[in-house]
């Protein structure tokens, strides 16, 4: 078996996935109530369309959207 594909059979790989999925969908679900909340329609399609584990809903949240006064 290729050594790239050996983490797949770890016994470690169902957790490591089920914790990549739980951040991804805290920050997912954060940016897009926060998208919503502020009416930007395309940036709600990009954060529910575009699956980067987090990191594009990270951006939003902390430089594209507006600030809490």
């Amino acid at each position: 078996m290729n050594a790239y594909f050996s983490f797949l059979n770890s016994p470690a790989f169902p957790y490591v996935m089920a914790a990549l999925t739980i951040w991804d969908l805290f920050w997912r679900g954060k940016a897009l109530w926060r998208a919503a909340k502020n009416n930007s329609l395309y940036w709600f399609i990009a954060l529910l369309v575009v699956n980067s584990l987090g990191i594009l809903p990270i951006i939003y949240i902390y430089f594209f959207s507006k600030k809490k006064k």
